[in-house]
Parts: C-alpha cells; structure tokens; sequence
C-alpha cells in the first residue's frame, strides 16, 4: 500500500487526486512542513513525498509521472515512445514552471516569507498567470484533455492548479481553459481525494 505523505493545503491534494483516479490502496499521513518528520523523508522538509515500500520520491509532479508510469495499465501516463514521453514532460515543465510560478510567489509572499521580505506582488503575479492562461488556452485547441481524449497525470496536475488559482481569485480569462477546469475538477476521483485530505 503507498502512503501518501504531506499537510492539508498542500500539493499532496494532487497526489492523492492521482492515487484515487488509479484505484489504488492508498494511506494519508499528515506531516506539516519543514516538520522533523518531514525532514526525515526529504532533505528540504518540503511536502508531499509519496512512499512506496523503500522507495521515497518528493515533488508532486515526479510523483504522479511514477505513478502513471508504475501503473501504465491505467492510461495516465505517455504515449509510447520518446516522443510521448518529451511530450509528457513538456506540459509538466510547464505546469510547474511557468502556470504554477506566479501562484507561487504571491502565496510566499502573502503568508510564508517573514514579513519584513513580504513585498505586494499581486499586480505582477497576475499578469505573469494571465501570459500562463493564455499559452493554456492555446495549448488546450482542439483537445478535450492535455494529451488529446484520455486524461492523463497532466490533467491532475493542471486541474489542481485550476482549482489553486480559483481560490486565490486568480483571473481565468478563457472560455476554453474555464471550461476544462470544470470538466476536470468534476472528476469523482477528485472528490474523493478532497474527502481524504487533499483541499485544493
């Protein structure tokens, strides 16, 4: 059974968004940040880690691209070959460092910095995600999901952005990236993950 590791409010919500769109057994331990138990598992004290007997691997999206690989079966993962896999790699690069930066940096600087490096970056992180949205938008023509028909890990990792972004009132400016959030975040899978810990 995998043991899903990480604190409420984190992205530990993709990862068990992940395991609960595999079917897959599954336990949730909560451990805050920069906690010892955290450290134990990762040197940087970040969460979430996901364990998987004597395997112990950080970064939600590493985590869900192992996962989608373990269980190919599924059809959350590539398409076959290296081609599926570049593709694959180039949404997750994006998702993290580009969608996902902007949201980032405004949640450090509302509530993780220590106040005296807390700057008001709103105006900035909305523009940058707005730029985001618009690549997405792009991105997303002509496909009901990331990689064409079939959701996919991607898809998690970009719903649980969706659903970050909406909750810190973040502009969507797009018919077609709104309406894949709500396709996306409709998932039974999702609401079952939400039950279970994860709140995104």
């Amino acid at each position: 059974m995998y043991k899903a590791v990480g604190s409420r409010g984190s992205r530990v919500s993709r990862v068990l968004w992940m395991l609960e769109e595999l079917g897959e057994p599954y336990e949730f331990s909560e451990v805050k940040i920069r906690s010892p138990e955290a450290y134990a598992l990762n040197p940087s004290g970040k969460v979430p880690m996901l364990i998987d007997g004597d395997l112990v691997i950080t970064d939600s999206a590493a985590i869900c691209c192992y996962l989608a690989e373990k269980h190919a079966d599924k059809g959350m993962g590539p398409e076959p070959g290296l081609a599926g896999r570049a593709e694959m790699d180039s949404w997750m690069f994006f998702i993290q460092s580009e969608l996902e930066a902007p949201l980032w940096n405004k949640l450090r600087h509302r509530f993780l910095l220590p106040e005296k490096l807390r700057v008001d970056v709103g105006p900035a992180t909305a523009f940058d995600f707005g730029n985001e949205i618009k690549a997405l938008d792009r991105r997303l023509d002509g496909r009901n999901y990331a990689l064409g028909d079939r959701f996919s890990a991607v898809d998690v990792m970009l719903g649980d952005i969706g659903s970050w972004a909406r909750g810190g009132k973040f502009a969507v400016e797009s018919d077609r990236v709104n309406a894949y959030f709500d396709r996306v975040l409709a998932r039974p899978a999702r609401a079952r993950s939400q039950a279970n810990g994860g709140s995104f």
